[in-house]
């Protein structure tokens, strides 16, 4: 009775050693794949003394002229504030500078500032684009130098992580450069 047991603990031993010929593989690192709908925007006419086009898929709360423009999938606002210019544009000009590298330059890995000239409609400004794991990614200033002066910033709820954020950060970047390139003042 000895003898069938120890050929069949011999022949699963044999099987189990020749079996697998292959070397065994890791797997690749899998990435995180993050799609979002493709923006439609609608006017926004306020009786602010200003208009903007906005994505539909955001959620809008205005407070006197200024607004959070929410995107709840992605744990992101952008915040709008609008002041009056009372011969203080270069006080406001100073502060919005002021904003971008006084507060991000600690974090940001860079900073690439993009000129914005409508002479049509009368909004000037600059886009700031920072990368690094910021605060923000990305804000705006528009101006028309005599009355109006606009500022934008967005926000992530979560840890700045700029890799991990990254298509977020592009769309809703995206949205900014709409909001500017559709201000009209009023």
């Amino acid at each position: 009775m000895k003898l069938p047991v120890i050929k069949s603990v011999l022949l699963l031993v044999a099987l189990g050693l020749f079996s697998c010929n292959e070397e065994t593989v890791p797997k690749p690192a899998s990435q995180l794949r993050l799609e979002y709908p493709a923006p439609k925007y609608t006017a926004l006419t306020t009786n602010c003394p200003f208009s903007f086009d906005v994505n539909t898929v955001a959620q809008l709360k205005n407070n006197s002229c200024s607004y959070e423009i929410q995107y709840p999938k992605m744990k992101a606002t952008v915040y709008l504030t609008y002041k009056e210019v009372h011969n203080d544009i270069d006080k406001l000009l100073l502060d919005a500078q002021n904003l971008t590298y006084k507060l991000h330059t600690l974090k940001a890995d860079d900073i690439l500032e993009q000129p914005f000239v409508n002479p049509d409609k009368k909004v000037f400004g600059m886009f700031y684009k920072v990368g690094g794991n910021a605060a923000t990614n990305a804000l705006f200033y528009a101006t028309d130098s005599t009355k109006h002066f606009m500022t934008g910033s967005v926000y992530f709820y979560a840890k700045p992580n700029y890799d991990s954020i990254l298509p977020a950060t592009q769309y809703v970047q995206n949205d900014m450069r709409r909001i500017m390139e559709t201000m009209k003042w009023k």
